[in-house]
């Protein structure tokens, strides 16, 4: 199972916080889960497709293809900055 976490606005417009994808569900790849992700509707294809979109996976920041495996935590978060 992968825990998939959705953070600050992108919760709002998802009106989702969090997602568990059972084992066998789950691609192997982050870059297939996002696209199995935006395949849900129009919001969550402009959040997942983003080129603007912060990934996490196990609470480290990437923006590479990374491999996924069960356990996995993957964290989106819109962008920030600071004040």
């Amino acid at each position: 199972m992968i825990k998939v976490l959705f953070f600050a606005s992108f919760r709002e417009k998802l009106k989702c916080e969090e997602l568990l994808v059972d084992e066998g569900s789950y691609p192997e790849l982050l870059s297939s889960l996002k696209n199995q992700l935006a395949e849900k509707n129009d919001d969550w294809r402009e959040v997942m497709m983003s080129e603007r979109t912060l990934v996490a996976v196990n609470q480290t920041m990437t923006r590479k293809d990374v491999s996924l495996k069960s356990g996995d935590e993957v964290a989106f978060f819109p962008p920030v900055t600071g004040g």
